[in-house]
C-alpha cells in the first residue's frame, strides 16, 4: 500500500538575524522520486497514528463579523478575533489551487505566509519545516500540511566511519492538518473533511493552526472513541453474554481497530455492528441510534482505544494497576461487596519486592 504524490514542497520558518520569525521559501516542488513517495507515505502514516485528533470543516464566513475588534480595546493581551477576510483567506487559496493545480508552489508560499501571520498575531514562536504534501491514498485526494523539526542521528558508512546528519522527526509530529479534498468536493455538507492534531502540553492547535486554516471543530475524535468503547460495553451487558463471549467480542473490536488504523481508514459504525453479536431485537447499530447522544456514522480510530480494549487499568490513592481483560474472573477476581480485588499468581518481580518489604 502506497501513496501517489501529486505535489510535495517544503518551506522553513526560522529566526533571522534581527530575532524575528521569518519564512525561508523554496521556489519549486520536489521531483516525485521513490524517496519522496516513501516520505509521503511515512508522513501519512505518522499523521494517521497520532491520537486525539479533531475533525471539522471550514468556518462559515457568515458567522464571523467582518472586524478585528475584540470588544475591549484596553485588553491588549487579548488576541484579536479573525475577520471574514482572514477566515476565508486559506480557503480561497485552496480553491484557486484546485482550479489551477500547476500553481502548487505559489499556493504553498501564500499559505505559509498566512501561517506566519497567524503565529505573529497569536504571539507564538514556532520554527521548523512547513511541509505541503498533495497526494492520493486509497482513492482519496488529500492535502497534508505539517510543521516538523529535525533530529540529529549518526550513520555508519561502508568504510565504517561515523557521519552525523539530520532527519525529519516524524515521531514528534504535533502540528498538522489534513484536508480530504475528495470529500470537500463531494460531501462538503457533512462538515467532516478537515482533521487536525489538537495540540500538546495543554496547548491547542487552534491557537494558530486552526486560525491559519480557518477551521472549526465539529467532532472530538477522542471523545467519539471513548464513547464507542463505553457503548460496546453497555451493548454486551444488554446481550447478557458470558465472560468468554465478551472477551471474544472485544477481541473482534480490537482486530477491527487495528485493521482501520493500519489502513488509515475511519471506523464505520454499520460495518462494526455487523461484527458484533445480534439478536431478534436488533444489533449494535440500532442500539446506538436509540441512545440520547448517538455516535457519528464514521470517525477516525484512536490508537489509544486499543489499550482500553485489551486492559483494565486505573490509578489513585497511591495505587496504579493494570491487567489484561482476559484475566478478569480467573486470575483477577473483584468482590463488589467488600470492594476488594484478589490477584492469583503475583508477577515474580513484584513478589520478590513484597517478600523483602
Amino acid at each position: 500500500m502506497s501513496v501517489v504524490i501529486h505535489h510535495f514542497v517544503v518551506h522553513q520558518l526560522a529566526i533571522n538575524a534581527e530575532q524575528a520569525l521569518t519564512l525561508v521559501p523554496k521556489s519549486s516542488c520536489f521531483d516525485v522520486t521513490p524517496d519522496i513517495e516513501t516520505l509521503g507515505y511515512q508522513l501519512n502514516q505518522a499523521y494517521a497514528a497520532k491520537p486525539g485528533k479533531g475533525v471539522g470543516s471550514f468556518v462559515d464566513p457568515a458567522q464571523v463579523p467582518d472586524s478585528n475588534e475584540t470588544g475591549d480595546s484596553e485588553q491588549e493581551d487579548v488576541t484579536p478575533a479573525p475577520s471574514q477576510h482572514q477566515v476565508m483567506a486559506f480557503r480561497q487559496l485552496l480553491q484557486e489551487f484546485q482550479e489551477n493545480p500547476d500553481n502548487f508552489v505559489d499556493f504553498s508560499l501564500k499559505s505559509s505566509e498566512l501561517l506566519l501571520k497567524s503565529l505573529v498575531e497569536t504571539g507564538t514562536v514556532e520554527t521548523g519545516f512547513v511541509i505541503f504534501s498533495h497526494y492520493n491514498f486509497l482513492a482519496t485526494d488529500y492535502l497534508l500540511i505539517t510543521l516538523l523539526n529535525t533530529k540529529e542521528h549518526v550513520e555508519i558508512n561502508q568504510q565504517l566511519e561515523l557521519n552525523r546528519a539530520d532527519h525529519l522527526d516524524l515521531a514528534k509530529m504535533q502540528l498538522a492538518v489534513r484536508i480530504d479534498l475528495t470529500q470537500w468536493q463531494t460531501q462538503a455538507q457533512e462538515e467532516r473533511y478537515i482533521s487536525f492534531i489538537k495540540g500538546r502540553m495543554g496547548r491547542k492547535v487552534s491557537d494558530f493552526f486552526m486560525r491559519f486554516v480557518g477551521c472549526e471543530e465539529k467532532v472530538d475524535v477522542k471523545q467519539q472513541n471513548k464513547q464507542l468503547l463505553n457503548s460496546v460495553d453497555d451493548y454486551l451487558a444488554s446481550e447478557q453474554l458470558d465472560p468468554q463471549e465478551k472477551v471474544e467480542t472485544r477481541t473482534l473490536v480490537a482486530d477491527y481497530y487495528k485493521e482501520k488504523l493500519d489502513a488509515g481508514e475511519d471506523i464505520q459504525l454499520k460495518e462494526l455492528a455487523d461484527k458484533l453479536p445480534k439478536d431478534d431485537s436488533g444489533d449494535f447499530y440500532q442500539f446506538n441510534q436509540a441512545q440520547e447522544a448517538p455516535l457519528e456514522e464514521h470517525f477516525q480510530a484512536d490508537r489509544a482505544a486499543l489499550k482500553t480494549l485489551a486492559k483494565f487499568s486505573g490509578q489513585g490513592g497511591g495505587i496504579s494497576l493494570s491487567f489484561d481483560r482476559k484475566l478478569y474472573g480467573e486470575r483477577v477476581v473483584y468482590n463488589a461487596d467488600t470492594d476488594t480485588l484478589m490477584i492469583k499468581g503475583i508477577p515474580p518481580n513484584l513478589k520478590d519486592q513484597l517478600s523483602k518489604a
